[in-house]
Order: structure tokens, then C-alpha cells, then sequence
């Protein structure tokens, strides 16, 4: 799988994991919720897998373990989408932690703009919340008010962040490299001219 394809598979991925993840917190019929967070978690690992691998190809071994934790999470919370959202506190419990640890890893690095950084760091924030809150045995589910509900704005918010930074990353590069290779062919084309006139 080249890097083209890889970018576009998990920008792909990310936005189709966002989109159904909010549509699920707005389902009323269970059935339904689950088979949009079923499709919202494997949307997600797929995408954040493959980010695992295209960073750590490119050295930045701290996005990568940051996107490696939050498939991880995202395998957990899956496990604890279906119809009955109280059956399985642990493992929902769990994924939101990773959720946390994930954003916070990810969003110290410098690789993605400012206001993505500050809305994974707000997600963070928010989901160390709901996990001390699960974990210390509060009743709270996936659609618990105000958290971890009101998170997942914030949360596809960063999402679709990412998206566009991996998507459009590529492109970036290639004009930089381009106006590189413009500048160093003009510099040769001054020199040549220069050692021309010299020889004149």
C-alpha cells in the first residue's frame, strides 16, 4: 500500500468514523446506535492503524504510538457499543482512558495545527473525567450527560482535524519540494551563466 493510498484510506476512514459516531449518540432506536458505532469503531481502527504505520515510517514514533493507543481504545470501546450500554462499564471504562492517553500523546507533538492540538488536548481533558468517573464506580455510559456525551463534539471535531492535515500533508509537501527544486535549478542556471561569462 503506497503513502497516497494510505492517506486517503485512513482520511477516509477518520471522517466515516466521526460522522457515525455522532449519529449514534443521537439514535434513539439501540439497534441502530449499534450498528452506527459498530461502523464508527471499525471505520476507526482501520484508519488510526494504518496512521500508526505511515508515521512511524516518517520517525515521528510519538504520533504513531498516540494513533497505536487510540486503535487500541477505540478495539475496547467497540467491544462495548452493542445494544445494552450498561453491560460492560469495564471495558467502555478502559477505551476512554485510552481515548485520553491517546489525544494527549498525539496533540503534545507538533505535527498537527494549533487549534487541532487544543481541541485533542480539551478531549483529553474531558474523557480522564469520564474514565476516573467509570472507574471509580459512577453510573455512566456512552450516553451519559454532560460527559462523556458533550465530548464527542470535541472529539470529531479533532477527528476531522487530523483528516484534513493527513489529506492535504501530501500535497503540501509536493509544492515545497517543487519551489525547492525550482530555486536549486535556477541557482545552477546563474552559476553556469556566471562561469560563461567568465570564460568570455
Amino acid at each position: 500500500m503506497n503513502e497516497r493510498s494510505i492517506r486517503i484510506t485512513a482520511s477516509v476512514g477518520l471522517v466515516i468514523g466521526g460522522l457515525f459516531g455522532m449519529m449514534g449518540s443521537f439514535i434513539q432506536t439501540p439497534s441502530l446506535r449499534g450498528l452506527a458505532w459498530g461502523i464508527d469503531g471499525v471505520a476507526l481502527i482501520l484508519a488510526t492503524a494504518l496512521l500508526t504505520f505511515y508515521y512511524n515510517r516518517k520517525g515521528n514514533d510519538g504520533v504513531a504510538a498516540g494513533f497505536l493507543c487510540l486503535a487500541i481504545g477505540e478495539g475496547l470501546i467497540l467491544s462495548s457499543s452493542g445494544v445494552n450500554l450498561d453491560q460492560d462499564h469495564s471495558s467502555f471504562g478502559a477505551g476512554v482512558a485510552l481515548w485520553a492517553a491517546s489525544l494527549l500523546v498525539i496533540s503534545f507533538q507538533k505535527t498537527f495545527p494549533l487549534f487541532v492540538r487544543i481541541t485533542g488536548f480539551m478531549a483529553a481533558i474531558l474523557f480522564s473525567v469520564t474514565a476516573v468517573l467509570l472507574f471509580t464506580g459512577n453510573d455512566v455510559n456512552g450516553l451519559t450527560k454532560p460527559l462523556p456525551f458533550f465530548a464527542y463534539p470535541i472529539f470529531v471535531l479533532t477527528i476531522f482535524g487530523w483528516a484534513s492535515t493527513v489529506l492535504l500533508s501530501k500535497e503540501k509537501n509536493s509544492f515545497i519540494a517543487k519551489n525547492a527544486r525550482v530555486k536549486q535549478g535556477t541557482q545552477r542556471n546563474s552559476q553556469l551563466n556566471d562561469m560563461q561569462l567568465h570564460n568570455n
